[in-house]
């Protein structure tokens, strides 16, 4: 049964079993504006509340069929009406049943007989209370989505910035790999306007001497016939004539003839064996140089080696006879390798100007006691395993230090001063080395104990794939 009143402050259910008590109550309640519902048992309220939208039930203890405490208990195991306020009517003697509703979950208690001002006042703190906590928890439930809200807005925040870290980390991996190859394509340019000059100048060199040579060496095997007849003329003047004119002999006498004959034959032969040097020289810049080797080719490295000391044979020698670098051979048996000769000439002209930079920098600028005392280069080949042959280039100079090791096969990095030196020398044989054959270029150093450079290459340069993961797997 529901009552109503003028206005709807709150909707209130009243169990009792006592006509009277909820008359009572009812009549309290809906003068003060309460929309009033009412249950004779505990039954009967809680199949009531499933459709009736209380707000707070006033509850009695001593009911027929289940009691108050019961349907208490029932009415907060259900979630449906856990949350709706239950305030017991008991008698004000009865300390027990109060403190066992109030364990029970029961917000408060009304004594009877009931006091009107009494009854008011809790049921009005009590729905007070009970719209403060649905407020509460509609704020707190409106700050959770808020929260989840911003943890979504977080998290869009965080997976937008992690792409475009991506996209940052991406773009510069791009732009570290084009400025790489820009600058492996700007040395390989300068290698090869460097080489195409040298060619040019070796190609210059040998026309401008070889014609020049060739006709001294032509012409010294004629002035020796000539010189031969001649002396023998003399001796057969000397030997058929008794007396010669005063003025032959007087003459005789200031050329003085058995020098002439001892020492003519000997200044033509230093004449054509200085002849014989310098077109041996010529040679050497040619096959240095291979002006006629633009492809692949099988050689003798051995020769290459011998071409480049040939030509370095001036900046061995030092200033003076102290310093002058011995260069040791220790060269194994190698089979012919097929490579880019004048390429390969041009790594062991690096590595080889390298070493005597570093030793004649080290003997002038160091103390007399640091100086090397035997300035000196080992030059070591052989077979390594299988396909493979190794050069080694050592020397005794100064060493290079940990911290530059790994920056010089760098592009431009150099660590001679202004003016002498480009810092392309390593970059340039590294990328012969290892792009260009398929090989290994490593560099052992330690300060005081020297440097030692090491090359690794195929018999036969090979395009394969395998070839070249194991060439790069040993770099």
């Amino acid at each position: 049964m529901i009552s109503s009143g003028k206005s709807h402050n709150g909707a209130i259910l009243i169990v009792d079993d006592n006509p009277t008590n909820l008359e009572v109550l009812s009549d309290t309640l809906t003068a003060a504006g309460f929309q009033v519902g009412v249950a004779l048992d505990g039954e009967t309220a809680l199949e009531q509340v499933q459709y009736y939208d209380a707000e707070l039930i006033v509850l009695d203890v001593m009911m027929p069929g289940i009691d108050g405490f019961e349907t208490c208990k029932r009415l907060k195991a259900n979630p449906l009406t856990a949350d709706i306020p239950v305030i017991f009517a008991t008698a004000l003697s009865d300390p027990t049943n109060k403190v066992t509703g109030l364990s029970l979950g029961a917000v408060d208690y009304i004594t009877k007989p009931f006091q009107h001002e009494e009854v008011l006042a809790r049921v009005q703190l009590h729905l007070k209370l009970r719209n403060l906590d649905k407020n509460l928890k509609e704020q707190n439930f409106l700050l959770q989505q808020e929260v989840k809200q911003r943890q979504i807005a977080e998290d869009s925040l965080k997976n937008l910035n992690e792409e475009l870290e991506q996209r940052v980390h991406s773009r510069t991996f791009e732009l570290s790999q084009a400025l790489q190859k820009l600058e492996q394509t700007q040395v390989q340019l300068i290698h090869n306007e460097k080489m195409s000059s040298l060619g040019r100048l070796v190609a210059g060199v040998a026309h401008e001497i070889n014609n020049p040579v060739n006709f001294i060496s032509g012409n010294l095997n004629h002035a020796k016939e000539y010189n031969e007849e001649l002396l023998t003329l003399l001796e057969l003047c000397q030997k058929n004539f008794i007396s010669l004119p005063s003025e032959i002999q007087h003459y005789l006498q200031q050329i003085d003839p058995e020098y002439l004959q001892e020492d003519l034959p000997k200044l033509l032969s230093s004449m054509k064996t200085g002849a014989e040097r310098i077109s041996k020289i010529v040679i050497s810049l040619r096959n240095f140089s291979r002006l006629d080797e633009a492809q692949k080719k099988i050689v003798n490295i051995h020769k290459g080696i011998e071409s480049t000391l040939l030509i370095l044979q001036e900046q061995l020698k030092g200033k003076t006879d102290e310093f002058n670098i011995r260069v040791i051979r220790e060269y194994g048996e190698l089979p012919p390798i097929e490579c880019y000769a004048s390429q390969l000439n041009q790594v062991f002209m690096n590595l080889l100007a390298n070493a005597i930079d570093a030793m004649d920098e080290q003997n002038s600028l160091s103390l007399p006691q640091n100086k090397v005392d035997h300035p000196t280069i080992w030059i070591r080949t052989e077979i390594l395993h299988q396909d493979w042959v190794t050069i080694k280039i050592a020397d005794n100079g100064p060493g290079i230090p940990i911290d530059v090791q790994s920056k010089i096969f760098d592009p431009f990095f150099t660590t001679k001063a202004v003016g002498k030196g480009t810092g392309l020398g390593l970059s340039i044989s590294h990328q012969i080395i290892v792009e260009k054959h398929q090989g290994q270029l490593r560099c052992y150093s330690e300060i005081g104990k020297g440097t030692e450079f090491i090359i690794n290459l195929p018999y036969k340069v090979r395009s394969d794939q395998k070839s070249q993961e194991l060439a790069k797997s040993n770099v």
